[in-house]
């Protein structure tokens, strides 16, 4: 174990944000810090690396290690250029060099003793200075500044000059290079490329110390990380194993939680009816019985009710009409900006069904494409042709669509008149706006509000073709899950803009890389893309021959023979596997269904016992009324024969009560 949290609790003011937070990383071991937005999660690093105390609890680092953080945003100021800011890191290693440099021209002009002093310590420096791989320093430069997407032309910049987004790449160079034995990464992806983030994954997967990474990409996490801490109203639950695992693990022990929570409930329900009921039998033995039970009750140990994911939007895209098979078709089109040329005579046909993501660098072209198709931005050369009862509904990363004088009510309103405010506000409950939210003036909103008002505008204007740029950007991670399971239900079509390779996996049956201003074509979703990128690329810049491709598409035929082999091998193992899973289903619904029996005939045995100890009592009641009257106590024989009668009730109501107590007692969990 390298590093140890225990029991870290922090609060500002009266809001506590971490509660007990408990964990431990190992050597060489690659967590994640994940949470909804205001979790902590930045705050937890922050008091790991020691810039924020803890109200409570203790973080421990082993003895001797190092730690270092990249926090999300860099405030470098540095009169050094780029890459002289990173070689600064190196600085320990340069200077060794430079003093086995002057060792070796003292020893050329000395001898004796002193020789051999210098000679002795140009051997050691010479051992630390391989250590520390001091002959290949500047080519370790030179590649992380490449890797994190620095153009070497770029390495003389002044780092004063730089965006926030550059200085971010540049802190975090040289937290790698200076190699500590635990990093804290927040949010490292921000500021990345896929490209970059690609060479970053590999970095750090190759990494011989720690990694801690707080990020909202999920593709980046799934590849990287092998444990997990979730924060979820200020407490922590670790889980082993990738993103996905995590994910799916995260949903059946919320699913089992909150299922204890209910059984409890119900349970404590039954118990105080039953108190209640035997109270009311008014005897000392169902008196001791109840009083028995409610010491029982008092020492249950109530569950919290699980946390609600109250940030989950409830999405159904569902488009009105259906269009024709041909969705879109674009010839020969090109677009510059003065010199600088995106893309040229490029031809790209959208099928009724398709999902297409568009793929790329940053400032590639990728938005400016969906402006062009959407008649936003004029085109070079070319022509886009939209096909028949085709109707397009345009989500744009910049909310242009939206006005910013309107309240968030009446931009949906406005847009749907026809619409009752009723259906408006539960329209705006799914995207996350209740009470007085949905009268905010769209100017005063955040980014993922904005976002989210433009998704709901989407939503209802019930299109068929679906032109998304940067969907995902504003939204936290559950939402993101929404968004992606209302897509992969989609019977229209889709083409977006994304730089969310974990939501392109789950969603894109189709890629277009826009790369070298042409687009390259992949039918599959980003794993597939990965995997033939090589090949592809090599293709397309005429460095081999087309093999197994038609056009511009990525091996259609390759990917046809894998997924029907994966088919077969599936239902090979399942017709394998089928009879003992049948046989256990069959046991378990036999056993099931005798158990519901067994509750059924248990229920009806306790209602008949209640129904005859309603009628004793009420037989007893009217027997007391009897014996008041003087026409009965003044007659001997009737007067005998009634008491008989009462002790009897009496007699048949103890054991009734016993009956009913033992039934109840018997009572299982029902749920």
């Amino acid at each position: 174990m390298i590093l140890s949290c225990n029991n870290i609790s922090k609060a500002f003011g009266s809001k506590p944000v971490l509660e007990q937070v408990s964990f431990h990383i190992e050597e060489h071991e690659k967590a994640a810090i994940v949470g909804i937005n205001g979790a902590g999660k930045s705050t937890l690093l922050k008091i790991i690396i020691g810039q924020l105390s803890p109200d409570s609890g203790e973080v421990v680092l082993s003895k001797g290690k190092t730690i270092g953080y990249l926090a999300q945003h860099q405030e470098l100021e540095s009169s050094r250029t780029i890459y002289e800011e990173v070689l600064e890191i190196k600085r320990p290693v340069i200077r060794m060099e430079e003093r086995i440099r002057e060792l070796e021209l003292q020893m050329k002009h000395t001898d004796g003793q002193k020789l051999e002093s210098l000679l002795s310590e140009y051997d050691h420096l010479n051992h630390q200075f391989e250590l520390e791989n001091g002959y290949a320093y500047k080519s370790e430069v030179t590649g992380v500044l490449k890797g994190l997407g620095f153009l070497e032309d770029e390495f003389n910049k002044p780092v004063t000059t730089l965006s926030g987004g550059q200085k971010t790449r540049v802190s975090l160079g040289k937290l790698l290079l200076s190699n500590p034995d635990i990093i804290l990464l927040d949010e490292p992806t921000n500021h990345l490329d896929m490209e970059s983030i690609s060479w970053l994954e590999n970095y750090l997967l190759n990494y011989s110390g720690s990694v801690i990474i707080v990020a909202h990409d999920r593709y980046f996490l799934n590849r990287v990380v092998k444990k997990i801490v979730e924060l979820e109203c200020g407490h922590s639950q670790v889980y082993l194993g990738d993103y996905e695992a995590y994910s799916q693990k995260r949903s059946m022990i919320r699913q089992a939680q909150m299922k204890a929570y209910f059984n409890q409930q119900q349970e404590i329900k039954h118990q105080q009816e039953v108190i209640a009921k035997l109270k009311s039998f008014n005897r000392e033995k169902s008196i001791r019985r109840a009083e028995s039970r409610e010491k029982l009750l008092s020492k249950i140990e109530v569950l919290e009710k699980p946390a609600e994911i109250k940030d989950a939007m409830a999405i159904t895209l569902e488009p009105r009409t259906e269009s024709g098979n041909d969705v879109l078709a674009i010839r020969n089109l090109s677009k510059s900006f003065g010199p600088l040329t995106l893309f040229s005579h490029i031809d790209i046909d959208i099928k009724k069904g398709e999902r297409v993501a568009i793929i790329g660098n940053n400032g590639t072209g990728k938005s400016t494409l969906l402006k062009i198709i959407m008649d936003l931005l004029p085109g070079d050369t070319g022509e886009i042709r939209p096909g028949a009862k085709v109707q397009a509904g345009y989500y744009d990363q910049e909310q242009q669509v939206l006005h910013p004088e309107k309240t968030v009510f009446d931009e949906i309103q406005d847009e749907y008149p026809d619409m009752d405010n009723t259906r408006v506000r539960n329209v705006l409950a799914a995207f996350l706006f209740t009470g007085d939210d949905v009268f905010k003036r769209i100017s005063d909103l955040s980014g993922g509000e904005r976002g989210r008002v433009s998704l709901a505008k989407l939503m209802l204007s019930e299109a068929n073709f679906l032109i998304l740029d940067e969907p995902t950007n504003h939204l936290d991670l559950t939402s993101k899950e929404i968004l992606e399971d209302a897509l992969s239900h989609y019977t229209g079509t889709v083409l977006y803009v994304s730089h969310d390779r974990y939501f392109i996996n789950k969603t894109a049956t189709r890629i277009l890389e826009l790369t070298g201003q042409t687009f390259i074509n992949y039918l599959g979703n980003y794993d597939y893309y990965l995997e033939k990128k090589e090949e592809l690329t090599k293709v397309y810049t005429g460095q081999a021959p087309l093999t197994g491709l038609s056009g511009k598409t990525a091996g259609p035929l390759a990917g046809l023979t894998a997924s029907t082999l994966s088919a077969q091998a599936a239902q090979k193992t399942g017709n394998g596997s089928a009879q003992p899973k049948d046989t256990a289903g069959k046991l378990d619904w036999k056993a099931q269904k005798e158990e519901q029996a067994r509750i059924r005939k248990r229920q009806n045995d306790q209602k008949k016992t209640e129904e005859m100890i309603h009628q004793l009592e009420q037989r007893d009641a009217q027997i007391d009324l009897l014996l008041t009257q003087e026409e009965i106590y003044t007659n001997v024989g009737k007067l005998v024969e009634l008491n008989q009668e009462k002790e009897e009730i009496s007699k048949k109501l103890e054991e009734l009560y016993d009956l009913w107590a033992e039934l109840a007692e018997d009572e299982p969990n029902e749920t």
